[in-house]
């Protein structure tokens, strides 16, 4: 029998302000309960960090997305009081914490934006799925929408839209110069690589985008994921990052508190 152990509890290691998870593009949303980044939030709840996951729409533009973003920070800082919140985003998610923190309405609230696998120059597999052969595009908007109007039925799903804001080209040249680091906030970014265990899913994707872009995580290329303050490259896939395929060498849930410890040593 193991002898009794004094404090089972998680050892509690708070941030300064609260952290705020934003969920990425696509369907994932749609195959985990209550949500992407739900489970990590409240994993990171369970250490005494003050964490939320809120859902918006996963198939919509970045300024669409944003409005909804905001209205939830609105329900965080009201249900808070924090001064300031640390915004975490993954993939899309990146974008449109960018886009929230260079809005006038939130200036000086926004402690840091840390993103995980964003597309800050895009992936040129949305480029081969508008532009590819006729078939592909066609069937990759067709599903994508009846799976995102399952998935958020408040509005409907805009995938060619979305699709289009993520080429490599728009980021670039549409994006980002209308995007400068925000004003106040700390800002980093973690990249990720797939090795040979990408998750089932993302294998045909992992290939094309081996050949298209090199390194890459089956839907980011690495080097497209460096933004600001680089803090590192992790050794998963995309679906990985948000706790799909659990079980694996990668922890989802450990990740995310190690990204609250870097917020806490930074002093957010």
């Amino acid at each position: 029998m193991a002898g009794t152990v004094a404090f089972p509890q998680p050892a509690v290691r708070p941030t300064r302000y609260p952290v705020v998870l934003m969920h990425g593009f696509g369907a994932m949303a749609f195959f985990i309960a209550d949500g992407l980044l739900h489970a990590e939030a409240m994993h990171l709840r369970g250490h005494g960090v003050l964490a939320y996951a809120p859902r918006v729409a996963p198939y919509d533009t970045v300024v669409r997305r944003a409005a909804q973003w905001s209205s939830r920070l609105e329900h965080i800082f009201e249900e808070t009081g924090a001064e300031r919140v640390n915004l975490v985003g993954f993939s899309l998610g990146g974008l449109d914490a960018r886009h929230v923190a260079t809005d006038e309405r939130w200036q000086g609230r926004i402690a840091s934006v840390v993103t995980v696998s964003t597309p800050h120059h895009g992936t040129p597999l949305s480029t081969y799925l508008l532009e590819g052969p006729e078939r592909v595009a066609t069937w990759s908007v067709q599903a994508m929408s009846m799976v995102g109007r399952r998935a958020w039925v408040e509005d409907p799903p805009n995938v060619a839209a979305s699709l289009a804001e993520l080429a490599p080209a728009h980021v670039e040249g549409v994006f980002a110069p209308a995007h400068p680091t925000p004003a106040g906030a700390w800002c980093a970014s973690y990249s990720a690589r797939a090795g040979a265990g990408v998750y089932r899913p993302l294998r045909f994707t992992h290939r094309l985008l081996t050949q298209l872009a090199g390194y890459n995580d089956g839907l980011v290329p690495t080097a497209s994921a460096i933004w600001e303050e680089h803090l590192g490259t992790v050794a998963t896939d995309h679906a990985r990052l948000v706790g799909l395929g659990r079980g694996g060498a990668f922890d989802s849930l450990e990740f995310y508190l190690g990204v609250a410890g870097v917020l806490r040593e930074r002093g957010f």
